[in-house]
């Protein structure tokens, strides 16, 4: 189907944002004549109150407007990536971001030269009140903030200091090339990136293997090269930790969010001590497929049939509306209202962006990226989209713009606790044994790939990025060694480690956003731990999370989720969530 053959109610509502293309080229050049009003500050902005309230002002209307233009060019561009206009829109978007970093670097070294006890007065002021966290924010990164000039230069150096990640992006996104292999009919398929895990999830065991084997060898030919770009990613990271005064890349990473390395270094020990639970569950895959040797090949493959009935759209907003019920009515007035407004881009079309996500700009409706099938699985992301919108939508209705946006660290709890509380519900209401083994695994993957996978590859860069911090340069086979090593230690003794998995850490994108992708496990704990909360305690669990939901970020993240009753600086959240998972693979192994 062509973007043009869509039914306008199954598309978002782009028009909310910007009324037609004229009139976001009509700000881009309004945005791109404002930032040249920075340089009137350089050197001033601490003359006066007056000035810097002024500056403020300035600062939130350009990144208001920028926020605007980048997500509307890119949401058009993924509608249908064969549209060049937009392209070039999202081209010209990203240079504009780029700019107002650069013209506005001198703002926090002029902040960190004033005397603190006058600007601390100022920030008394009521008229003050919405930017104390900011100032407080630069304030509490003094010691690894540089001088005017040289925050200048390294602000200028971001784009090159990119380069290890843009050209692993441009050999993994463009110029691979995967073989072709054939299914038990004889028909030739192409590997791609968005067909291997689809491939990999089917029940054709040779088509899996060879597929395997086929995506890896590609990877293979290229490997030295591949780990050129890797150790060069992770050099960067330790130029900036050194420049800026940080003990470590890992130390610098987490800062931003104002995490504390231990809640990290919690989650490793936490996993390892329940490793058994993922061995069990290796264990219990191996015994439902009926596999004399279970291969890195066979961690997709079904274990339990879906239900093949299709759930049309309309069914899907009404499951989701019930499994959310515990969220009390307000909760699902907004739900209803981004159903009925057109927030939702539903259906697949040619050239449409694969997956899924939720994206917006602050001042208008957030909005969720789809292409639903009709699956249970399609069910679940719905709901799961569904929870980054609402968690965007209730802070961005009650925190100003600067404080509105929430870190990473939280950005999948919302979510995830969505999903948590619609999986209680259908299998609570579910009679059926076979939809209810579905279910329950459908929970159990997501442990295996959330929980255990993403600790594994936080554990990795952990491993990595210490050894160049020390002086070694990654090489190939040290990579695989590592990579091979965990694998064996998360596994367990069920799996036969294909040759080939040593080279997976070659195809995780997120490695060259460093110390990213812990935040998946951290949040997936802390979401279990609230849909939990809810469930027992009913409206007051709600008010709490609530607290969580409209706080944005006018706290640090930790601070939010404590607000909600979880405190992730302690081991307690990821040994509950995996209490889940044991009780869940109780239920599992009594169903196989």
């Amino acid at each position: 189907m062509k973007r043009s053959e869509q039914k306008v109610e199954n598309t978002w509502k782009m028009e909310d944002m910007f009324p037609s293309d004229e009139a976001w080229e009509n700000d881009f050049a309004k945005a791109s004549d404002m930032v040249k009003q920075y340089a009137e500050f350089a050197g001033k902005v601490s003359e006066s109150k007056e000035t810097l309230l002024e500056y403020f002002k300035l600062n939130d209307r350009i990144n208001l407007m920028a926020e605007r233009l980048y997500v509307y060019s890119n949401q058009k561009y993924h509608q249908d990536m064969t549209e060049a206009k937009y392209q070039t829109y999202s081209g010209k978007a990203q240079k504009l971001v780029v700019d107002i970093g650069s013209e506005s670097s001198f703002f926090e070294p002029e902040i960190l030269e004033m005397d603190e006890s006058l600007l601390q007065e100022w920030m008394k002021e009521e008229e003050f009140a919405d930017y104390r966290r900011y100032i407080s924010e630069i304030l509490r990164g003094k010691k690894h903030t540089l001088d005017k000039k040289t925050e200048a230069i390294l602000a200028k150096s971001r784009r090159m200091a990119n380069a290890a990640d843009n050209i692993y992006a441009m050999y993994n996104g463009a110029d691979i090339d995967f073989p072709t292999v054939t299914d038990k009919e004889e028909n030739k398929i192409k590997i791609t990136h968005g067909n291997f895990v689809p491939i990999l999830s089917g029940t054709d065991r040779e088509l899996r293997k060879d597929a395997f084997q086929a995506l890896y060898d590609t990877y293979g030919k290229m490997k030295n090269t591949i780990a050129a770009t890797f150790n060069a990613n992770v050099e960067q990271a330790c130029f900036y930790a050194d420049v800026r005064n940080y003990s470590s890349t890992r130390a610098m990473y987490l800062d931003g969010s104002n995490v504390p390395e231990s809640v990290y270094d919690n989650l490793i020990e936490v996993v390892h001590d329940n490793m058994d639970l993922m061995h069990r569950y290796v264990a219990l895959r191996k015994k439902a497929l009926g596999v004399d040797e279970l291969h890195m090949y066979d961690v997709y493959a079904p274990i339990v049939k879906a239900p093949e009935e299709k759930i049309p759209f309309e069914k899907a907003k009404e499951i989701v509306k019930e499994g959310l019920a515990p969220m009390g009515q307000d909760y699902l007035e907004k739900l209803q209202e981004g159903f009925d407004n057109r927030w939702i881009d539903v259906y697949e079309n040619e050239g449409k962006r694969s997956g899924a996500y939720s994206w917006g700009a602050y001042g208008t409706h957030p909005y969720v990226l789809l292409n639903y099938q009709g699956t249970l699985d399609h069910v679940f992301t719905l709901a799961h989209e569904m929870g980054h919108a609402l968690h965007s939508y209730y802070s961005d209705a009650n925190q100003p713009f600067i404080n509105a946006g929430y870190k990473i660290f939280v950005a999948e709890v919302a979510s995830t606790c969505n999903e948590s509380l619609l999986i209680h519900h259908l299998l609570k209401k579910t009679e059926d044994s076979k939809t209810k083994g579905y279910l329950i695994n459908h929970f159990l993957e997501q442990f295996k790939g959330t929980l255990y996978r993403q600790t594994m590859f936080a554990e990795f860069e952990k491993i990595t990025h210490k050894m160049v911090e020390e002086g070694e340069t990654l090489t190939s086979d040290i990579l695989c060694k590592t990579y091979y090593d965990l694998n064996q230690q998360y596994f367990g003794s069920d799996m036969v480690l294909d040759k080939e998995i040593a080279l997976e850490w070659a195809r995780i994108p997120h490695f060259y956003n460093p110390f990213y992708v812990y935040q998946y496990a951290t949040g997936m704990s802390a979401a279990i731990a609230l849909s939990r909360k809810i469930m027992k305690e009913g409206e007051k669990g709600v008010a709490d999370y609530m607290k969580f939901l409209t706080g944005g970020g006018s706290k640090d993240p930790i601070a939010l989720l404590k607000l909600a009753g979880v405190d992730m600086t302690g081991k307690e959240p990821v040994e509950s969530a995996l209490q889940l998972f044991k009780e869940l693979l109780d239920q599992m192994e009594e169903l196989v």
